[in-house]
């Protein structure tokens, strides 16, 4: 047998990161490095040249022989991946390699690195970049507290959304609509008797006193329900009527009066002539023009004296039997102030309150309602030829009464 050298310790690394094929060994340092391959495959075969030595006369593995030039073609192929860790230790990247015609530099003999330098370590591929915590904004997610009962809230103090220089609450004169199932403002001047002021809480009212245009002015933010003159417990004026129905209208707020009506002799009668009241109530279009009112009174004797006590006061009358009737008769003329007999007021059929809010004037145009069943109807033809006249009285209390007004002002207080 041929006398089988041993291989440096480098080739002998190389031949086992080889790996061996069919029994036969090669070696990474001399693939390329200026033999051809089928030339040392055929040496091998021949049992010329051991796997891994070098033949004598030729140049060591990895240099170039004398001339500068190498025995091979001089075509290198440019490897097209980086090397992967667990390479041979011989092997050296394409990239590295010098060109076979390029002078070489002097080989130093591998030793141990330096103990200020580290080992080289192998190239990996670029990894993305990942943004660490000292750059752009980092946020905080806690959870709540223990035994709270839902996240915190966004705003306020400490909060996603900081919120400063919170308002203060108005004041009570001041508040914005109450919700509809709470009670709503209803203003009264004067101050409801007992049994009035059960009626409107129980409908879900709840009655706010008046005495002057100021105060009126002081409830309008609140967006009142009406104004309710209910003149049974004092006296009211006819200055200070003018001037809380002129406050009611500027603030576009219905205006809604009781009253009573009552029979007698001229000398007997104790109340004031129902034509003062209802020209203080009764706004004009201008000084010129007179105001302009709509009776609805069924009773020939009651409306013919109304109409005379108005007609001398300088007011335009027209009258109607019923509600039905004055719905048609107010297409026509457009009433500045609608007085009514409050039995003859529709409580679920439109009527003349429905046809004043689907036309835009129930907020500028006064209701007066009133109560004449305490009249003798045997004395009625009195009061048609002049013996007897009409004046104001309080209003009846029944409970008839009662329900018809209160209903009256859930549907006026709808707009």
């Amino acid at each position: 047998a041929p006398h089988r050298q041993p291989l440096p310790p480098a080739a002998e690394d190389d031949a086992h990161a080889a790996g061996h094929s069919h029994g036969r060994a090669f070696s990474v340092r001399t693939l390329g490095q200026g033999v051809p391959f089928t030339q040392q495959i055929a040496d091998q075969q021949r049992g010329q040249v051991p796997p891994g030595s070098t033949p004598p006369g030729s140049p060591p593995p990895g240099s170039t022989p004398p001339g500068g030039t190498s025995a091979g073609s001089g075509r290198r192929r440019k490897l097209a991946a980086p090397p992967q860790e667990g390479a041979a230790a011989g092997s050296m990247p394409a990239e590295a390699r010098p060109h076979p015609g390029a002078p070489q530099p002097q080989q130093q003999q591998p030793g141990p690195p330096a103990p200020h330098q580290a080992p080289a370590q192998p190239q990996s591929p670029p990894q993305p970049h990942l943004m660490d915590a000292g750059e752009g904004r980092a946020f905080a997610i806690s959870a709540p507290d223990e035994g709270s009962e839902g996240p915190e809230p966004l705003d306020g103090p400490n909060g996603a959304i900081e919120v400063v220089d919170r308002q203060p609450m108005p004041m009570d004169d001041e508040l914005p609509p109450e919700p509809l199932d709470n009670p709503r403002r209803l203003l009264v001047w004067p101050a409801p008797d007992v049994a009035t002021q059960q009626a409107l809480s129980d409908r879900g009212y709840r009655p706010v006193i008046v005495n002057s245009r100021e105060e009126v002015d002081a409830q309008i933010a609140a967006y009142p329900a009406a104004l309710f003159v209910d003149p049974l417990t004092g006296p009211i004026t006819r200055t200070a009527l003018q001037s809380l129905r002129q406050a009611a209208g500027a603030a576009e707020v219905p205006v809604l009066v009781t009253a009573g009506l009552g029979q007698a002799t001229r000398e007997a009668a104790y109340g004031a002539d129902p034509a003062v009241l209802l020209k203080a109530l009764a706004p004009r279009d201008s000084e010129v023009h007179p105001p302009r009112v709509l009776l609805i009174e069924e009773n020939d004797a009651i409306a013919g004296a109304l109409t005379s006590s108005l007609e001398r006061r300088g007011m335009q009358v027209a009258r109607a039997g019923g509600d039905a009737d004055a719905v048609t008769l107010a297409t026509q003329m457009r009433p500045n102030l609608v007085v009514m007999d409050l039995m003859q007021v529709r409580r679920r059929r439109a009527g003349i309150v429905d046809w004043l809010r689907a036309n835009g004037l129930l907020d500028h145009t006064p209701l007066v309602v009133y109560t004449s069943a305490d009249m003798d109807p045997a004395q009625l033809p009195r009061l048609a030829a002049g013996e007897t006249v009409l004046f104001l009285a309080e209003r009846s209390t029944s409970a008839e009464v009662q329900s018809r007004i209160v209903d009256l002002l859930a549907k006026i207080g709808t707009n």
